[in-house]
C-alpha cells in the first residue's frame, strides 16, 4: 500500500506552527490531487492546505490543533480506488431504505404520552426552607406566591431569590431570559494581533495628533470624472488613492516618520511600502502597496482592489502582507468619527482616516457647509518628534485639500490618466 505523509508546509519565513482552522473533509475520504483538503491559520494569514496526491484520507491532526511546520497532518492511501459516482461514501446509499423502518416504531409509540405526575402533599409542600423564608420576608414576598422545586414542593432559596425579583411591570415574579456563555477558543491569527497590540502599548512611546482635511475637491473631482476613470482604467475612483498618494508625498518630505528602530539604529526607507487595513472574515488584514509613491490613481485604485479581494476570499499570502513602511486604516468605513489607531509593528507610524460629515466651517470670512473629515496619526514618539509628526499631518492635510495642485500637478486630467 502506497501512503503518503501530508507535512504541513512552511507558510513564509519565520512562521514555525501552524492551527489547524477547518478540516474540509472527513475522515475516511476520498480526496483529489490539488483539492483543499483544510484551512490553517497561521500569525498573518489563513491558508488553505491542498492535497499532493488522490486517494482515501485519514486525519491525523483535530481542528484547533496547534502543530509545527513539517509535522505529519493526514495520511492520503493512493493505492485506494475512487469510489464509484465520485467521492461520497458507499456507505451512504442503503440509510434511505432502512430509514423506513426505523420510523414505524415511533409511530406506534407516539400516542403514549406520558402521563403528568403530581408531587404529594405533605407538611413541606409550599413551605419555605429558612433561608428561602428570611428571603421572602426581606422582600415582602407571600409564600403563597411562590412554587416550591424543592423535595415535596418545599420551597427553596433559589425560588425564592427569583420570586424576589420584580417583573417590568413592578409585580413581583420569576426573571426570564436567556442567560446562556459561549465560550470559543481564539484563533492563532487573533491571538497574534493580541499579543502584538499589547507589545505596541507596552513598547512604543506612542502618541496621537489629530487633524481635519476638506474633502470637497475630492467629491468634485469624483463626480466629475468617476465614469470616464472607471471605463478607462476598470477600476472606480475613490478616496484611498487620494490618501495613499498624500501619504507617499508627505514621507517623502518627512522621512523619519517612513523609518522604523531596529535596536539601538533607526532605520530608514527610501521606498514607500503602504500597508492597507482590510477588514476580513478572520479579522484585520493590512496588505502591502509595494512602492505606492510610483503608483498612479488607477494603479493605487487597482492594487487595493485586487489584495481586498483576496484578503475576503481567504487567498492572501504572507508576502503580500509583509514589509510595510507606513499604514492607513479607515475606520470611517464602520461610522467611526474620531480615533487613536494603533502603531502596526515595527513601522513607527500609521494614520487613520473616519466618517466624512457635512458640518459648517468658516472658509474666506465665511460660515460655508463642507464635507469634512477628522484625520488621526498615531506615531512612535522614540524616532517620530512632535515637529515632524504635526508636519507629516498638515502635509496630508494639503494634498487632502487642495489635490489637483498637489497631487495632479496642476492638471486633474492628467493627474487621473484620462
Amino acid at each position: 500500500m502506497s501512503v503518503l505523509e501530508m507535512k504541513v508546509p512552511s507558510p513564509g519565513e519565520s512562521i514555525t506552527e501552524v492551527e489547524i482552522a477547518t478540516w474540509l473533509v472527513k475522515d475516511g475520504d476520498y480526496v483529489e490531487k490539488d483539492q483543499p483538503i483544510a484551512e490553517v491559520d497561521s500569525d498573518k494569514a489563513t491558508l488553505e492546505l491542498p492535497a499532493e496526491q488522490s486517494g482515501v484520507i485519514t486525519l491525523k491532526a483535530e481542528e484547533g490543533d496547534v502543530v509545527q511546520v513539517g509535522q505529519v497532518v493526514c495520511l492520503i492511501d493512493m493505492d485506494a480506488a475512487k469510489p464509484a459516482g465520485g467521492s461520497a461514501p458507499a456507505a451512504e446509499a442503503p440509510k434511505q431504505e432502512e430509514a423506513p423502518k426505523a420510523a414505524e416504531p415511533a409511530k406506534q409509540e407516539a400516542p403514549k404520552p406520558a402521563a403528568p405526575v403530581s408531587a404529594p402533599q405533605t407538611y413541606a409542600t409550599g413551605a419555605p426552607s429558612p433561608a428561602a423564608k428570611k428571603i421572602l420576608d426581606e422582600k415582602g414576598v407571600e409564600a403563597g406566591q411562590v412554587s416550591g422545586s424543592g423535595r415535596d414542593g418545599r420551597i427553596t432559596k433559589t425560588d425564592a431569590e427569583l420570586a424576589a425579583v420584580p417583573a417590568l411591570g413592578g409585580s413581583p415574579s420569576t426573571a426570564t431570559g436567556a442567560r446562556t456563555t459561549t465560550t470559543t477558543k481564539l484563533s492563532v491569527l487573533r491571538r497574534k494581533i493580541a499579543q502584538r497590540l499589547v507589545s505596541v502599548k507596552n513598547e512604543t512611546a506612542m502618541l496621537t495628533t489629530f487633524n481635519e482635511v476638506d474633502m470637497s475637491e475630492i467629491f468634485r473631482l469624483r463626480k466629475l470624472y468617476k465614469e470616464e476613470f472607471a471605463q478607462k482604467h476598470g477600476v472606480g475612483l475613490g478616496f484611498m488613492s487620494f490618501f495613499t498618494k498624500a501619504v507617499t508625498r508627505a514621507l517623502q518630505m518627512y522621512p523619519d516618520v517612513n523609518a522604523s528602530i531596529d535596536g539601538d539604529f533607526k532605520v530608514n526607507y527610501d521606498f514607500c511600502d503602504i500597508s492597507i487595513a482590510v477588514s476580513g472574515p478572520k479579522g484585520l488584514m493590512v496588505p502591502v502597496l509595494r512602492n505606492a509613491e510610483n503608483m498612479s490613481f488607477a494603479g493605487v485604485e487597482a492594487n487595493i482592489k485586487d489584495l481586498a479581494t483576496k484578503v475576503r476570499d481567504g487567498k492572501i499570502t504572507v508576502d503580500e502582507m509583509t514589509g510595510g513602511t507606513f499604514t492607513i486604516t479607515n475606520g470611517g468605513t464602520f461610522g467611526s468619527m474620531m480615533s487613536t489607531p494603533i502603531i502596526n509593528p515595527p513601522q513607527s507610524a500609521i494614520l487613520g482616516m473616519h466618517n466624512i460629515i457635512q458640518r459648517p466651517v468658516a472658509v474666506d470670512g465665511q460660515v460655508v457647509i463642507r464635507p469634512m473629515m477628522y484625520v488621526a496619526m498615531s506615531y512612535d514618539h522614540r524616532i517620530i518628534d512632535g515637529k515632524e509628526s504635526v508636519g507629516f499631518l498638515v502635509a496630508v492635510k494639503e494634498g487632502i485639500d487642495n489635490p489637483v495642485e498637489i497631487l495632479m500637478g496642476g492638471d486633474e486630467r492628467k493627474g487621473l490618466g484620462l
